[in-house]
């Protein structure tokens, strides 16, 4: 992590890194969660990060029986808060505030929440800002930008006992949960393999070149707690992602965390104790794109089981009939699961049971959103009001962002490791 990166996170709370305390976010007392929200329930919300994922929080956030109220919509590019401002007025009969600096935003002792869907490089410093200043966090995936951060991030959690709930909405499947319990009892007989992959057809992106920053983006505010450097043609607007590493994740951040959480969970392993890697970027030679567009990836764990990944993000052959998407072996059965629901197999390969969830998420729309973000960010606002527990909490999340992370390590140095 560069020397400018950790010193900015190092102001927003010196020495808070490795600090737990008792309790956790999903154990909240009677006496905290009056300090949070009014007598009327009402929970004051923020978003974060006004590009593609914004719009997936609008039904939760605006149902009226929710009783959420939106008091800022902050970006660092003023566009971006005039579009999101003009989506939210045909559902809402009042203003929020539009602010472009969420330091400014953090300041407002009304607010309860903030969803966080900035660019990767933001999340843990934003995340860590927000509970420092009593906020509860909604953090999308990734939840962190490196390993260090991965501990930071969770850390701040057990210091300031907000409700973070990491952004894999999947956790939040009636039939993934379903199914998931249906294997950990047994259904499929011992498990031994998970084989995650995620296909796309993302098309060739522009070589950056200086220019002057868009008009209305603060560009020293985008760039954070990152290196210092001039501005290049076309990067605020997702290719970020695929512009180095200051900003992004690569495939593995951006898409991967979803379904390698799924394997994780069907698993139920941790961390790996090998990781193995084979990447490259092959497709529109001598285009834009410095991170590897095509990965496979394989996880081996203490009792034997493997978790592996098959990541193509710019050849659209779905050679596992879907686009993304996760299947599950086991000594007397298989089951493939994705957003839309899942098939249950036996050892011969007889459909035993096809449970399909009619939602709306499929999950390869720029963006996404549908049923199971909005029934996700419910069970963050329940969380907070003290009715539920998160389905991601923070510390779940990030033992599956650390696979995304050892992924990408294995692939900037050329060789796997154990």
């Amino acid at each position: 992590m560069s020397s400018n990166r950790r010193d900015f996170i190092k102001k927003v709370s010196v020495g808070a890194a490795g600090v737990a305390i008792s309790g956790t976010a999903n154990a909240m007392t009677a006496q905290s969660y009056s300090n949070i929200i009014g007598a009327n329930d009402r929970i004051h919300v923020a978003i974060q990060g006004l590009g593609r994922r914004y719009g997936a929080y609008k039904d939760p956030i605006t149902n009226k029986k929710n009783n959420v109220r939106l008091l800022y919509l902050c970006d660092v590019m003023k566009s971006q808060q005039e579009k999101a401002a003009a989506n939210f007025a045909n559902e809402i009969n009042y203003k929020p505030t539009l602010e472009n600096d969420i330091r400014k935003v953090l300041e407002d002792t009304k607010l309860d929440a903030v969803f966080m869907a900035t660019p990767d490089h933001w999340h843990t410093p934003g995340a860590c800002m927000a509970m420092q200043a009593g906020k509860h966090v909604y953090l999308e995936k990734p939840c962190s930008h490196n390993p260090n951060e991965n501990e930071l991030v969770v850390a701040f959690q057990k210091k300031y006992n907000k409700v973070v709930q990491m952004g894999n909405q999947q956790r939040s499947s009636v039939e993934s949960t379903q199914i998931i319990k249906d294997i950990h009892d047994g259904a499929i007989g011992k498990t031994y393999k998970a084989t995650a992959f995620y296909i796309n057809s993302r098309g060739a992106v522009p070589v950056p070149v200086k220019a002057a920053p868009p008009e209305g983006l603060d560009w020293e505010l985008f760039q954070g707690p990152a290196p210092r450097k001039d501005y290049m043609h076309d990067t605020w607007n997702y290719n970020w992602h695929w512009y180095g590493w200051d900003y992004g994740t690569a495939e593995m951040g951006n898409n991967a965390t979803h379904e390698l959480d799924v394997a994780r969970w069907a698993l139920d392993v941790k961390y790996p104790e090998r990781v193995e890697v084979r990447s490259g970027n092959h497709h529109y030679e001598n285009d834009g794109w410095e991170m590897y567009d095509s990965m496979e990836a394989s996880f081996t764990f203490s009792d034997g089981q493997i978790i592996e990944w098959d990541g193509q993000s710019r050849n659209g052959f779905n050679k596992y009939g879907k686009g993304r998407g996760t299947i599950v072996y086991g000594s007397e059965g298989s089951v493939f699961i994705d957003r839309g629901g899942y098939q249950l197999y036996d050892i011969k390969g007889k459909l035993i049971k096809d449970s399909k969830s009619g939602g709306s998420e499929g999950g390869m729309a720029l963006g996404g959103g549908g049923d199971l973000t909005t029934r996700h960010a419910l069970n963050f606002f329940d969380t907070i009001r003290g009715k539920s527990k998160l389905t991601s909490p923070i510390e779940q999340g990030a033992v599956t962002q650390m696979l995304t992370h050892y992924a990408n390590i294995a692939s900037r140095i050329g060789k796997s490791f154990a």
